[in-house]
């Protein structure tokens, strides 16, 4: 049987570092040691006023066709982000133009967030199994910051910007790869978070007023992103552990099986949650949110690529991979490396 593997990560980041120095500076009425306790960010990368997730893709692949020129004959391209280029065409369209892929490639968008990686995971096992496609490019970027109040401390404070491209090919059975994925969503909770307006839905110009706000430092336009952290935590305790558990029963493995844990970097207090209730060893579970923040699709990709660079990962190790978030959706995958 064709198993998918993962043949290499590449990433790359925004230049501009946003500090919690530069952002107290803006607002000295923020509590800048309570906001890093809780979100655990000191810094985050912010994409240009001209740089786009399409930008910020291109970048990353050219950085993985330098080191693996074979993964340039990808016979399908996925884009997952939640902050495209344009309504239409697709992100992955205007990618595929840029980096002057083969007209056979079939090039499409995932619009998902939080856990589009693993859903892109999920997508890309089922499109090599069953044989449409030997060699895919799942490319995960974001620049949400362009869709956060500068005056709103909730989300601000948070996201930071990055993408992320993972090649996946066809291998034999036995082999490191997908192993199994299980996803989930919660529909009834899609405005946990939210984009409100600028779509079909609610177009500009908003007949409300221009800014809506839940307080003084949580300030926004329709055309920026509201979440409710209260909710995302409730999705985090009640329910990824038991998705969690369930995908290790249904494989014969346990959580001592597990070599390293990749979760969304949502905030320390999603992550410090997770680590909790599955009683996982600090050493199991790999962190990057204190230096690059909450980077949406592109977070578990940028901590793999980080482990696998520090030799936190070897070929044969186990490894977990959990996002969670916008939808709301969570899903998990076992990756054998």
């Amino acid at each position: 049987m064709i198993q998918a593997k993962l043949e290499a990560i590449a990433s790359h980041l925004p230049q501009r570092i946003v500090s919690n120095d530069e952002l107290s500076r803006d607002h000295p009425e923020w509590d800048m040691k309570l906001v890093e306790a809780r979100a655990g960010v000191r810094e985050r990368r912010f994409a240009a006023e001209d740089e786009t997730a399409v930008d910020l893709a291109e970048k990353a692949c050219r950085r993985l066709f330098q080191s693996h020129p074979e993964a340039e004959e990808a016979d399908t391209l996925v884009f997952c982000t939640q902050t495209p280029d344009y309504f239409l065409p697709a992100n992955a369209c205007v990618l595929h133009q840029k980096l002057e892929l083969p007209l056979e490639v079939f090039a499409f968008d995932l619009a998902m967030g939080c856990s589009g990686y693993v859903n892109g995971l999920a997508l890309a096992r089922s499109l090599i199994v069953s044989g449409q496609s030997r060699s895919l490019l799942l490319v995960t970027a974001d620049t949400l910051s362009k869709r956060t109040g500068p005056d709103d401390r909730s989300v601000r404070v948070l996201f930071g910007d990055g993408a992320a491209v993972t090649w996946i090919s066809a291998g034999e059975e036995g082999e490191s790869g997908i192993l199994d994925v299980e996803c989930a969503t919660e529909g009834k909770f899609f405005d946990r978070i939210i984009i409100p307006g600028g779509g079909c839905r609610r177009p500009a110009p908003f007949e409300a007023t221009p800014e809506e706000s839940d307080g003084p430092d949580e300030k926004r336009t329709p055309e920026q992103v509201f979440m409710d952290g209260i909710a995302v935590l409730g999705l985090v305790s009640s329910k990824v552990p038991p998705q969690i558990r369930s995908l290790l029963e249904r494989n014969g493995l346990s959580l001592d099986d597990v070599d390293l844990f990749a979760f969304h970097q949502a905030s320390k207090l999603a992550l410090d949650a997770l680590q909790s209730r599955l009683k996982l060893p600090k050493a199991k579970v790999v962190r990057n949110l204190d230096r690059v923040g909450n980077t949406v699709s592109a977070s578990i990709p940028l901590v793999l690529e980080e482990a696998l660079n520090g030799d936190r990962l070897k070929p044969g190790d186990l490894v977990l991979a959990s996002g969670f978030g916008v939808g709301l959706t969570w899903a998990s995958a076992l990756i054998r490396f």
